[in-house]
This record gives structure tokens, sequence and C-alpha cells, in this order.
């Protein structure tokens, strides 16, 4: 009898990013770095910096997940000519002012 699992019975291995590797994308669409802004989730209100999100690469586009309760807070897809941005698992993003605006 072998010692490894079944392959049916083998737990996946998440693969996923901080929310720091959002920094480029986001970039690509807002003038500031998004990734020290602080998100509130829609699910759980855990309130913290987009750079804490879990950022999924395998999917048609990057998904970002809560560390806290595991929801989708926010979906980013690049195409050749526009990006989208989904923002529905996200109740607000609050960005702190600039020293230059100050």
């Amino acid at each position: 009898m072998s010692a490894e699992p079944d392959r049916s019975t083998r737990k996946l291995v998440e693969r996923y990013f901080d929310g720091n590797v959002l920094a480029g994308p986001l970039r690509e669409v807002f003038a500031v770095d998004l990734t020290a802004a602080v998100h509130r989730c829609l699910d759980c209100g855990r309130r913290e910096e987009v750079a804490t999100l879990r950022v999924y690469l395998d999917a048609p586009g990057l998904v970002a997940r809560c560390p806290g309760c595991d929801a989708v807070t926010l979906r980013f897809v690049r195409g050749p000519d526009r990006a989208w941005l989904d923002v529905r698992g996200t109740v607000e993003i609050a960005l702190a002012p600039t020293e230059a605006a100050e």
C-alpha cells in the first residue's frame, strides 16, 4: 500500500500573493499607490491596507480576497486597450492625503 494519498483526496494548495502585487496594475488606472490605502471588506467589515489582501494570479486577471473571511473584495482584468476594476466586495477605500496636497 502506497503512503502517497490518492489524487482525489489530496488537498489543493492555494497559491496567493499579498496585495502589494496590485501596485503596478492599479497604478495604471489611479495616480496614487493604492496598496497603502485602507479598504473595508463588505462581508466581514475588516479594515486593513490593500497590501494585506491575498491576491490570486491563476485567474483571468487578479482576484483579491480578504485575509479575514476569504471573500472576494477586488478583481482587476487588463485587456489590450482597457482595464476593468470590480470592487463590489469592498465597502470603501480610504486614501491618506499626500504631502503635496497638504
